[in-house]
Protein backbone atom coordinates (compact mmCIF):
# COMPACT_ATOMS: atom_id res chain seq x y z
CA UNK A 1 0.00 0.00 0.00
CA UNK A 2 1.18 3.47 -0.63
CA UNK A 3 -0.17 6.66 0.91
CA UNK A 4 0.70 10.09 0.31
CA UNK A 5 -0.92 13.06 1.96
CA UNK A 6 -2.10 16.78 -0.54
CA UNK A 7 -3.54 20.00 -0.68
CA UNK A 8 -6.22 20.61 -2.72
CA UNK A 9 -5.59 23.13 -5.05
CA UNK A 10 -8.86 23.51 -6.70
CA UNK A 11 -10.10 26.76 -8.54
CA UNK A 12 -12.90 28.31 -6.86
CA UNK A 13 -14.67 27.89 -9.57
CA UNK A 14 -14.52 24.07 -9.87
CA UNK A 15 -17.56 21.89 -9.36
CA UNK A 16 -17.81 18.72 -11.31
CA UNK A 17 -15.09 18.81 -14.02
CA UNK A 18 -11.96 18.16 -11.38
CA UNK A 19 -13.88 15.02 -10.23
CA UNK A 20 -14.65 13.60 -13.38
CA UNK A 21 -11.08 14.24 -14.52
CA UNK A 22 -9.78 12.31 -10.82
CA UNK A 23 -12.35 9.66 -11.42
CA UNK A 24 -10.61 9.67 -14.82
CA UNK A 25 -7.03 9.69 -14.04
CA UNK A 26 -7.69 6.52 -11.26
CA UNK A 27 -9.33 4.35 -13.37
CA UNK A 28 -6.05 4.31 -16.07
CA UNK A 29 -4.51 2.22 -12.92
CA UNK A 30 -5.27 -1.31 -11.95
CA UNK A 31 -4.51 -0.63 -8.30
CA UNK A 32 -7.31 0.34 -5.92
CA UNK A 33 -7.31 3.79 -5.25
CA UNK A 34 -9.27 5.98 -2.42
CA UNK A 35 -9.21 9.64 -1.02
CA UNK A 36 -9.20 10.14 2.89
CA UNK A 37 -10.66 13.29 3.90
CA UNK A 38 -11.88 13.24 7.68
CA UNK A 39 -14.15 9.90 8.37
CA UNK A 40 -14.76 9.40 4.53
CA UNK A 41 -12.92 7.04 2.51
CA UNK A 42 -13.76 7.01 -1.12
CA UNK A 43 -13.32 4.97 -4.07
CA UNK A 44 -11.37 7.25 -6.94
CA UNK A 45 -13.26 4.95 -9.68
CA UNK A 46 -16.37 6.31 -8.58
CA UNK A 47 -18.11 9.45 -9.79
CA UNK A 48 -20.95 9.49 -7.18
CA UNK A 49 -18.50 8.53 -4.57
CA UNK A 50 -16.07 11.31 -5.24
CA UNK A 51 -18.79 14.24 -5.89
CA UNK A 52 -20.39 12.76 -2.16
CA UNK A 53 -16.72 13.52 -1.23
CA UNK A 54 -16.77 17.25 -1.26
CA UNK A 55 -13.35 18.25 -1.86
CA UNK A 56 -12.57 21.58 -0.78
CA UNK A 57 -9.55 24.03 -1.65
CA UNK A 58 -6.92 24.10 0.13
CA UNK A 59 -8.27 20.79 2.51
CA UNK A 60 -5.49 18.47 2.90
CA UNK A 61 -6.41 14.76 1.99
CA UNK A 62 -4.68 11.27 1.87
CA UNK A 63 -4.65 9.04 -1.11
CA UNK A 64 -4.19 5.56 -0.90
CA UNK A 65 -3.52 2.97 -3.15
CA UNK A 66 -3.32 -1.06 -3.28
CA UNK A 67 -1.80 -3.12 -6.46
CA UNK A 68 0.92 -3.56 -9.01
CA UNK A 69 1.02 0.47 -10.08
CA UNK A 70 -0.14 1.94 -7.11
CA UNK A 71 3.05 4.43 -6.68
CA UNK A 72 2.39 5.94 -10.53
CA UNK A 73 -1.66 5.81 -9.60
CA UNK A 74 -0.23 7.97 -6.20
CA UNK A 75 2.09 10.23 -8.10
CA UNK A 76 -0.69 10.67 -10.89
CA UNK A 77 -3.82 11.56 -8.84
CA UNK A 78 -1.53 13.93 -6.09
CA UNK A 79 0.13 15.73 -9.16
CA UNK A 80 -3.11 16.53 -10.52
CA UNK A 81 -4.98 17.30 -7.34
CA UNK A 82 -2.44 19.48 -6.48
CA UNK A 83 -2.13 20.98 -9.64
CA UNK A 84 -5.13 21.87 -10.86
CA UNK A 85 -5.55 25.59 -9.85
Amino acid sequence: MTTKKIVVKLPSYAEARPVAEIVQTASRFDSEIYLISGNKKINAKSIMGMMSLGLCNEEEIEVEATGNDEQDAVNAITNYIGSVA
